[in-house]
């Protein structure tokens, strides 16, 4: 690893994770920000895509392409459907989907398109990271799987379908677009994710609040994992 891309949908979500750098330079490109930073001989490269899809797609190809980043760790938020799953709880992703990409009316399955795969499974090796990280800072979390889609879901008609259709654990708006990304141009990444909502709870309730201190705790574990990768 030379230089490393880590990336979240939101400036609540990387906020933390800059507070644990210094000497940040900003280049702005493509109607964003990327902060690059040294940290213990480790180039880094750290962008908010702004939520969805696209915009995922977007941040995570320039900071491939454009910043020559050959890893990529995305740390963020996301809604748990897994009724095991409470805020605040972590979940690694061992693959994803995109809940939302629907051409059944051509006899394919939800989440399918020709040329591409339901499911794109992240990085085993970083996984692995991840998963002694944790053992060793003794933190609690899950594998399982994430859906992706361009919707902040809240309904549970909507919930029971993903997981029905699925078996997702999780709920998000970039993760599997970036899978897409990083599994086309051969880059390993890794998508952690701290859960923020449920996703059948109404959208009403104080979601900034949860935000923030889930934001925190995908951030600190993160820092983590990248002193690990740093060794």
């Amino acid at each position: 690893m030379t230089k490393l891309a880590i990336m979240g949908a939101m400036e609540e979500e990387i906020e933390p994770l800059l507070s644990h750098f210094e000497n940040v330079n900003i280049v702005e490109y493509a109607n964003n920000k990327f902060y690059e930073v040294n940290y213990n001989g480790l180039d880094i490269v750290i962008a908010y895509s702004k939520i969805g899809k696209v915009f995922a797609s977007l941040t995570a190809s320039t900071m491939i392409e454009k910043f020559s980043c050959d890893t990529l760790l995305f740390s963020g938020v996301a809604g748990g459907i897994n009724p095991e799953l409470k805020i605040g709880d972590l979940i690694i992703a061992d693959k994803l989907c995109q809940h939302d990409l629907d051409i059944t009316a051509f006899g394919h399955p939800n989440g399918y398109v020709p040329g591409g795969k339901v499911f794109v499974e992240t990085n085993e090796n970083l996984r692995n990271i991840a998963k002694k990280v944790a053992n060793e800072n003794n933190i609690s979390v899950i594998e399982g799987t994430i859906a992706t889609g361009d919707q902040f879901v809240h309904s549970v008609e909507r919930k029971e379908f993903i997981q029905n259709t699925f078996n997702a654990d999780a709920l998000e708006m970039e993760g599997a677009s970036v899978a897409v990304v990083c599994d086309a141009l051969n880059i390993p990444f890794f998508i952690l994710r701290a859960i923020s909502d449920t996703a059948d709870m109404d959208a009403g309730f104080d979601f900034d609040e949860f935000l923030k201190s889930s934001a925190k705790n995908s951030a600190d574990y993160i820092v983590k994992i990248v002193d690990q990768l740093n060794k």
